[in-house]
């Protein structure tokens, strides 16, 4: 087998790099915002923010949902979304005259500061950053695709930047930065810089995605990783009109007794008579995101319908919960956030560094194609 030239590998690298290089940066930037979204909306918005100067305890979610319901009377109070500590619990409703909207209600003073009726800044990074705002049909997104195929781009141009680049491991302990021999030594360097000391996070982010782009074949193709939730049995429902026996404090009551370092994340309030309450939340374990505990109990019994903790996960479950907290560095809080965010900053640069090294050889290249020809040209001339 030939031996194939570094030529090829350099060509290789730059067709995995930069043909998408804008949607590749496009997609390294939004992801490098979505990580300190929570922290901007906190930053940008003060009714977004859970202040808390008496240092009260927060109140439990059963006593935000009676707040808001006393406040709008006539609103179906249909989940509540905890963030944060330092943001405030988002309590979602519909009534007469709102569609769809979300109170912010402060978990320490029981105040709601907002009400807001438009997507949120955090939602609306994060479906930016996983598919590029396109609409999702019959279960998936053409820029979901998009966005997760940036994963395979991503793990190429790291396996053919790797063989390119000779020795690359003396980077860490000789760094190499030569900023007096012109424009294009510089980009060489930082470019080569940024790439081995990202190597990490490049494996990370390629990994993460490659998850992403499974699962999204996984839901095209109606394999459930987990099971949907399930519905109240038609023989526990009362003859008679009357209330559930199992109000929404009870209902978080029997979460805390079987998972006691349960921390609410997504808590769904029935939205019918067969309607479960559905629980979601996270716990004390690092690598798993805000989810990993999921609860149904039914409102007529007050019995666990269904339950799931890390202890439970499949293999893919345990996949699906372990991807977000290292794809958006959330797994130790405001300090790992911060180095995902810096990282995502230095990977944007890279996309764009390589576009302009490329660029610059692009375009020394059909100088030296255009001087030949007009060689070629000329010397044809004299010839005649």
């Amino acid at each position: 087998m030939a031996k194939l030239s570094n030529r090829f590998w350099f060509q290789l690298h730059g067709w995995f790099s930069l043909p998408i290089w804008l949607v590749f940066c496009f997609v390294c930037l939004s992801g490098t915002v979505a990580v300190l979204s929570h922290e901007l909306t906190w930053l940008t918005n003060p009714a977004s923010r859970a202040t808390n100067p008496d240092n009260l305890p927060a109140k439990p979610t059963a006593e935000l949902v009676e707040i808001v319901q006393q406040a709008h009377p006539t609103a179906a109070i249909t989940m509540v979304v905890a963030f944060e500590p330092y943001l405030v619990n988002g309590v979602m409703f519909t009534d007469h005259d709102k569609p769809m909207a979300i109170a912010y209600v402060n978990q320490y003073t029981g105040e709601i500061q907002e009400v807001n009726q438009g997507i949120t800044f955090i939602n609306f990074m994060r479906s930016l950053h996983g598919w590029l705002l396109f609409p999702w049909q019959n279960g998936y997104s053409v820029g979901y695709y998009l966005v997760c195929a940036m994963a395979i781009v991503m793990l190429g141009a790291l396996i053919t930047g790797l063989i390119i680049y000779k020795n690359f491991w003396r980077a860490f302990t000789q760094p190499k930065l030569r900023l007096n021999q012109g424009k294009k030594t510089i980009l060489t360097d930082l470019h080569r810089l940024a790439g081995v000391w990202s190597i990490w996070f490049l494996l990370v982010m390629s990994a993460t995605g490659v998850w992403y782009l499974v699962q999204a074949v996984l839901w095209h193709a109606d394999i459930d990783i987990e099971p949907h939730d399930p519905i109240v049995a038609i023989h526990d429902l009362p003859t008679e009109q009357q209330a559930p026996k199992v109000d929404f404090a009870a209902a978080m009551q029997i979460t805390q007794q079987r998972f006691p370092d349960f921390q609410p994340s997504y808590l769904m309030l029935p939205e019918h008579n067969r309607g479960m309450y559905t629980l979601v939340g996270g716990g004390d374990h690092i690598f798993y995101d805000q989810y990993s505990y999921h609860l149904n109990i039914n409102p007529w019994t007050g019995e666990i319908a269904k339950a799931k903790s890390p202890e439970t996960m499949t293999a893919l479950q345990t996949v699906m919960h372990i991807a977000d907290p290292l794809h958006y560095g959330t797994l130790g809080g405001i300090w790992t956030k911060l180095l995902w965010f810096v990282f995502g900053l230095i990977l944007s640069g890279m996309s764009i560094t390589g576009f302009m090294m490329w660029g610059s050889r692009t375009v020394k290249a059909a100088r030296e194609r255009r001087s030949t020809d007009n060689n070629l040209l000329t010397e044809a001339k004299d010839g005649v």
